[in-house]
């Protein structure tokens, strides 16, 4: 798969991983070009079986996507178009790619992530921000408009309707540690912290089979977006379907011959991320080469 087609997004490919810089000076405003290439982005990445993972940052350490071009939105028409029947052709879609994809997306965001951005980021499996610095807000209201890419619909569905109040209609910032408190962020890390957590835990996904982290994810989703006893019996058919996987047999066969079932492997093998200088799970990839 090629990656040099991008113009805002610098591209690289390690280990399974593939770090993506978000790069559009003078403050990575999110415009039609960049909303493209988001698109593009996950098209190729979803049908590259050497890419397991993808992690977003910034060439800007103060600003991870400021928000989307007003300029863009002040010549809309001043007529609403009529309400759409389904997705297509809209920014929803791509966005739903991301939420939807067999493969895992993180932000790892270091500055300030504001409007349309943020919304993008809301799709993304997992989201960390850098403690003291990283800011998350849905500033709209305070132009006279709402979200459109998502915000009022995936907050509330995160965190809950009262706090969703809170950040769409209040439009401040919210510091990374008050995102992780609320539940819009996964976790707020120091900035020596940050880089080393979300490349390890990356790296450490990346080494699981393919199919494996498509069931899992195919599962967590069910479990957000089906009725509960539906939710469940499509996780028993997932299960049935990942044991069966000949990766699955042989990790569980290796695991078993390393004595992983023991007594001292297994007080110890799961060390904090942010602790690990190297990916424990490196034993692994030989299965997947």
């Amino acid at each position: 798969m090629s990656y040099d087609g991008f113009k805002l997004f610098k591209v690289r490919i390690d280990r399974g991983v593939a770090f993506v810089t978000i790069d559009n000076p003078p403050m990575n405003l999110l415009n039609m070009q960049m909303i493209m290439e988001f698109a593009m982005l996950a098209n190729t990445v979803k049908n590259d079986d050497n890419v397991r993972v993808i992690v977003f940052d910034s060439a800007d350490p103060d600003f991870f996507i400021a928000h989307f071009d007003v300029k863009g939105l002040v010549v809309m028409p001043d007529e609403a178009a009529p309400k759409k029947t389904s997705l297509e052709g809209t920014g929803h879609m791509i966005n739903e790619l991301y939420r939807t994809m067999p493969k895992v997306s993180i932000a790892k965001v270091e500055g300030i992530v504001r409007g349309g951005g943020f919304e993008v980021i809301q799709s993304f499996d997992m989201i960390f921000g850098e403690k003291g610095k990283a800011i998350f807000a849905q500033p709209e209201i305070g132009v006279g408009i709402i979200p459109g890419g998502g915000g009022t619909i995936r907050i509330p569905r995160e965190i809950g309707r009262r706090r969703a109040m809170e950040v769409v209609l209040g439009g401040h910032d919210f510091p990374a540690e008050t995102a992780e408190l609320y539940g819009l962020i996964n976790r707020a890390l120091p900035p020596d912290k940050l880089t080393l957590y979300v490349e390890n835990l990356a790296y450490r996904i990346a080494t699981f089979p393919l199919e494996s982290i498509a069931l899992a994810k195919k599962s967590v989703l069910a479990g957000v977006d089906l009725p509960l006893e539906e939710a469940l019996l499509e996780e028993q058919y997932l299960f049935g379907q990942s044991v069966a996987l000949p990766a699955s047999k042989a990790r569980m066969n290796m695991f078993l011959n390393a004595e992983g079932q023991s007594r001292e492997t297994e007080a110890t093998s799961n060390t904090l991320l942010e602790e690990q200088e190297e990916n424990p799970f490196s034993i692994f990839e030989e299965l997947e080469d």
